[in-house]
């Protein structure tokens, strides 16, 4: 979703302040449908989907959110006399018009923790977005001054802290053998001497080389998952949606139209299981640029130097060239009109703006006509800010 946010001709990537767009409501999200089958739903931290009233996460499934709705990083970007804060909420009331930001981690576990305590007796599903380790770096002590790796490495530590504390509580009470935990990132490294490291992989957060897309994710279920399995098929965060939801009790068949996979059997270990994709396609904003079948990328040469050509493609066997080095595409040419053929049958689902393609299946956001910056603070609002300690938290 881009939108006029620094003036007529500067789209931003994302959502920020004020904008007219987000998340439609006809959308189904997976917490309306966990609600449908009795649990708790809370989101704490990052929402990014949009701040109006209409678009926030109580109008779409949660019971409560906590948290700040849109990057931390209003700070870095262009700023304009009039630009507004950045507002702390809850629920949909501005409960601090400026928060500091180092200390939400804390905060953001402390409201992780209180909810598991309240809901300890029913079903519950828990949404908690850190801030961290997105940029700019605000890190509490005693994580800053104790890191070996700069800000970026205190604030790794800080939210290995806080999913300690999460854990922990979660022993507490008793419900960590039957609680699934998934932990995960939504991009690659930055890298760009910040910090970050994405090992052998080729690229950087905001590319579709395998560097800025590929990333790590644990999934903690003892009762389910065997403890200390490794898997190397292919999934996605857009596999939650289908997999959790018939955790629940849906019928796949039964949910909204949905690009995610039932990676259920994957989890669980299952002898000569493998992943449900036959294709992992790789957009970068509205551009179609790449696509995965099995150990095969084909990518059009998009970030490959001064000279790059997006018309020109290559192709990587994965599996050997985790690092994307050696273009193979001139040797496998049945590969590359395979796999050519599989990313012109998703433009036309979805688009790529490059080639001018819309796509005929590509769904609406919704649309405020006038928007506004959530700056208000309500001093008549009953509430109270908790004090979470770390040093008796942690």
């Amino acid at each position: 979703m881009g939108f006029d946010t620094f003036g007529p001709e500067k789209k931003a990537w994302v959502l920020f302040p004020g904008g007219a767009e987000g998340l439609h409501p006809d959308e189904r999200l997976l917490p309306e449908l966990l609600k449908e089958r009795g649990y708790a739903t809370s989101h704490v931290g990052k929402w990014h989907l949009g701040d109006q009233p209409e678009h926030l996460p109580t109008r779409h499934g949660f019971d409560s959110y906590y948290g700040v709705p849109y990057s931390n990083d209003m700070a870095i970007m262009p700023r304009r006399p009039d630009s507004p804060p950045m507002p702390l909420l809850r629920d949909e009331v501005v409960v601090q018009e400026q928060p500091a930001q180092a200390p939400l981690i804390e905060r953001y576990t402390g409201e992780a923790v209180a909810f598991i305590q309240a809901n300890r007796d029913r079903p519950f599903f828990l949404y908690l977005a850190h801030l961290h380790v997105h940029l700019p770096h605000y890190v509490m002590e005693p994580f800053a001054s104790s890191s070996r790796n700069g800000r970026y490495g205190a604030a790794v530590a800080a939210v290995d802290w806080s999913t300690g504390v999460v854990m922990a509580e979660l022993e507490r009470l008793g419900l960590a053998e039957n609680t699934l935990v998934i932990f995960t990132s939504d991009n690659g490294s930055r890298v760009d001497q910040q910090g970050g490291s994405n090992g052998p992989l080729r690229g950087t957060k905001g590319e579709t080389w395998e560097g800025g897309m590929r990333v790590p994710c644990i999934v903690r279920w003892p009762d389910r998952v065997p403890p200390g399995s490794v898997c190397g098929e292919t999934v996605t965060a857009l596999d939650f949606y289908p997999t959790l939801a018939s955790l629940a009790g849906h019928d796949p068949a039964t949910l909204p139209v949905h690009d995610g996979l039932d990676v259920l059997p994957l989890w669980e270990g299952r002898d000569g299981v493998r992943s449900p994709h036959e294709h992992f396609f790789y957009y970068k904003r509205a551009d179609l640029q790449a696509v995965r079948s099995e150990k095969w990328k084909l990518r059009h040469a998009f970030d490959a130097g001064p000279k790059s050509d997006p018309d020109r493609l290559e192709l990587y066997d994965l599996e050997a060239d985790a690092g994307e080095t050696h273009d193979l595409a001139d040797r496998h040419p049945d590969v590359v009109e395979r796999l050519t053929g599989a990313m012109n049958a998703m433009r036309e689902k979805l688009g790529d703006a490059r080639l001018g393609i819309e796509g005929g299946e590509r769904r609406p956001p919704a649309i405020v006509t006038d928007p506004k910056p959530l700056t208000t603070f309500d001093p008549d609002y009953p509430y109270i800010e908790p004090s979470y300690l770390l040093n008796e938290a942690g």
